[in-house]
Parts: C-alpha cells; structure tokens; sequence
C-alpha cells in the first residue's frame, strides 16, 4: 500500500509544479488553491510512506515521477519544446525509478 500511495504522491508533485507555474507568484485564484491542495496531499502521501519505505529511495522514486511527469505535461501542452533527448531522459529517469524499486 505504501507503494501505491508514494507512486500517487508523485503524480501529485507533478500536478502541483504545475500549478505553481500558472498561479503567477500566487496572483491567481484557482492555480493558487490546486498547488496548495496537490502540496498538501502529495507531502501527506511521501510522509505515510515513509513510514514503511527507506526515506532515500522513497524520495528518489517521488521526486523521479513528479519531474517525468511535469515534463511530459509541459511537452504535451506546447508549454515546453518537444525533443527527442528529452524523452530519451526522462525513460532514463523512469527507468532508474524502476530500477530503485525493484532494488527495494
């Protein structure tokens, strides 16, 4: 259960890197409120993990899918260029988060 709820904590990292950068230095309303909700929620979610996961791994694995997905975000919406060593990097960062749980 720690895994799934560390792996939805990083999803939410992502939603709220996001967020952060279309609140405008906490100027709008609604991106302001998503970033401090996601925060919430995904610094709740790494905390209940780390209760049963060792805290180096866990943080690599959280931080790994929240930077992947903020970027292919980023990329998919044109707020990002698109390049091919871009992706080749961010499977390199998947493919090490993979490699650090099946390590665990």
């Amino acid at each position: 259960m720690s895994w799934v709820i560390l792996i939805a904590s990083g999803v939410l990292e992502a939603v709220w890197a996001t967020a952060l950068s279309k609140a405008e230095g906490f100027t709008r309303l609604w991106p302001s409120v998503v970033f401090f909700v996601a925060l919430a929620a995904s610094m709740g979610g790494l905390a209940y993990a780390l209760r049963s996961l060792p805290v180096g791994t866990a943080y690599a694995v959280w931080v790994g899918i929240g930077a992947a997905l903020t970027v292919v975000y980023a990329m998919a919406t044109g707020a990002e260029a698109f390049s091919m060593i871009k992706v080749f990097l961010i499977l390199g960062i998947v493919g090490c988060v993979v490699g650090l749980k099946l390590a665990h």
